[in-house]
């Protein structure tokens, strides 16, 4: 299971100085590293290779569309269930340890990953291993055996057992405020299930997901490191060009972000409070999404950023605190989480929502937000260097939506001023816009307090 975060436009006649100074730093489009070269099998299934020829290592991914968000209550889970049991064994390698002996012998270490809108399959490899690599992916797709159900469901259990307390309550902040921003929607399902659904989930479920998602239009094939274009399409032909074309999946239209405050206070035993604070963030094709990147680096880019620097640094209220952008292709929320003393609970609540209020009242200074354009153009050319990230950077973007190259994410997160991410945070840093989630013994006095602060804090309404 994993949440989806992306720690990932001047006029043309505006801050002329700025754009200068971005300008000198390395463009990402400019040599062919990382470019990518895309075609489609005839069976829709799409190929993206991204050429990185001084690397030594490759990456291969498969992305499924498909997860939570595409399954209905009774089934919650299957997802993730599945994802487990393609790792169980294929025709051709009938048991996990050939399959991972396999991919060992080829310099990789076979992964998989669920989330809420898709599913992965990656692993690294030696560049001269590829046709091993791809065997695997298109074996474990094409001819699972699905066996040992039992073990892999009291694995999940298990797994289920890190976001529940002793009683059974979900205490998975992450799952909360889903749940309290998207309601009945699949969104706010949990991605591995609830301990009842997958105790009913069953092969015949399992092998229903398989047929009607791992389909070539609902998959992505993504390659990086020193390869040729022409093998990858190549060994994609040979190893899952026979899936069939399938339906491309449909995800139900989100609900509008609620009005706010909403709170939730979930009393726990711990020796920290838990804490989520989330707003809304648009996807990110929307012309206002690159405010939010620079919002959140604003926010938690390094301790001279300003919740480090304000929360921790200064004044010692908390050890843990994070922001960050949870993104689907129609819906997005920045989350702000952390853990601290339950009595400093008010205090760091309150230090947060102050930092934003002055995010919404007045603008970033220039240098502030040159900084911020200029570390996110530097570790985009840092990802030139990993296979791993440029696999995901285009492969999540093909499957989501439509993958964006690095320079033009560059160019639009540069055109920021500090007026227009004023306005962004201004009409988004709103007490109507704040859903929050406590999870933690906090006092009685600490509840009320935090109350407080959400219905009569210092963000305007």
């Amino acid at each position: 299971m994993t949440r989806r975060r992306v720690k990932r436009a001047t006029p043309a006649g505006a801050r002329a100085g700025t754009r200068g100074r971005s300008a000198a730093l390395q463009r990402l489009d400019g040599d062919g590293w990382g470019r990518l070269e895309r075609a489609e099998l005839p069976n829709g299934l799409r190929v993206l290779t991204a050429g990185a020829p001084g690397l030594h290592s490759a990456m291969v991914a498969l992305y499924v569309r498909a997860g939570s968000r595409h399954e209905t209550p009774s089934v919650n889970g299957v997802s993730h269930f599945l994802e487990h049991l393609l790792f169980r064994g294929s025709a051709g390698w009938p048991d996990s340890v050939a399959m991972n002996a396999a991919i060992e012998s080829a310099g990789g270490n076979l992964n998989g990953v669920t989330a809420r809108d898709h599913g992965a399959y990656y692993t690294p490899l030696h560049p001269t291993e590829l046709g091993t690599g791809l065997s695997v992916l298109g074996e474990m797709v094409r001819r699972p055996l699905l066996k040992e159900i039992e073990v892999e469901r009291e694995v999940i259990l298990e797994e289920i057992l890190d976001e529940v307390d002793a009683d059974g309550r979900d205490i998975d902040p992450d799952n909360l405020v889903k749940r309290l921003v998207f309601g009945d929607h699949p969104l706010a399902r949990k991605i591995g299930g609830t301990p009842a659904s997958v105790r009913a989930l069953s092969r015949r479920h399992a092998a229903a997901h398989l047929e009607r998602f791992y389909t070539g239009e609902n998959l992505v094939l993504a390659v990086a490191g020193p390869v040729r274009h022409a093998e990858v399409l190549e060994l994609a032909h040979r190893h899952l060009g026979a899936l069939p074309r399938g339906v491309r999946s449909v995800d139900r239209p989100p609900p509008p972000w609620p009005d706010g405050p909403r709170l939730e206070l979930v009393d726990h035993d711990d020796a920290q409070a838990e804490f989520t604070l989330a707003f809304p963030c648009p996807p990110e094709l929307h012309p206002d999404f690159p405010a939010f990147l620079l919002l959140r680096r604003v926010l938690d880019d390094g301790l001279s950023s300003r919740l480090p620097f304000e929360v921790v640094e200064k004044r010692g209220l908390a050890y843990s605190l994070h922001c960050g952008l949870d993104t689907f292709v129609d819906a997005g929320m920045l989350v702000i989480d952390g853990a601290c003393s339950p009595r400093k609970l008010a205090r760091v609540v309150e230090r947060i929502l102050l930092v934003l209020a002055e995010l919404a009242e007045r603008p970033v200074p220039e240098a502030e937000l040159l900084r911020v354009q200029r570390r996110h153009r530097m570790m985009l050319a840092f990802s030139l260097d990993s296979p791993a990230d440029l696999v995901g950077w285009y492969g999540a973007g093909e499957i989501l939506s439509s993958p964006e190259g690095f320079e033009a994410r560059c160019r639009r997160v540069e055109a920021v001023t500090p007026d227009s991410l004023q306005r962004v945070a201004a009409a988004t840093f709103r007490r109507t816009r704040l859903a929050a989630v406590v999870v933690g013994h906090a006092g009685i006095r600490e509840r009320r307090a935090v109350e407080r602060l959400a219905e009569r804090g210092p963000l305007s309404p």
